[in-house]
């Protein structure tokens, strides 16, 4: 498996649990008084985002992109729906270069 394939699954799960945490676990907490939603959600979604670098580099390291790529989908995991977009266009890549 490359990693840009392993970047674009991580990609899709980090996007999953950010839209998770923002949409049913805030609002369980704040509307429903569920702190715990935030809590467990919260640590999945940390560990997928710090997943998410990681792939992030290594795909950067095998595709040599540039600096200004990894900058802008450093940037798209932070905005809630990117991460699709991201996998989405990954995944043309990755059907281009193989």
């Amino acid at each position: 498996m490359s990693s840009l394939h392993l970047f674009r699954k991580v990609a899709l799960a980090e996007g999953i649990s950010y839209i998770v945490l923002l949409f049913i676990a805030m609002p369980l907490k704040y509307w429903a008084g569920l702190p715990l939603a935030v809590k467990y959600v919260g640590w999945v979604h940390g560990l997928l985002f710090v997943l998410y670098i990681a792939c992030l580099i290594m795909a950067w390291q095998e595709r040599k992109w540039g600096f200004g790529k990894v900058v802008i989908l450093f940037i798209a995991s932070l905005l809630p729906f990117v991460p699709f977009y991201v996998e989405k266009k990954l995944k043309e890549e990755e059907t281009v270069k193989n």
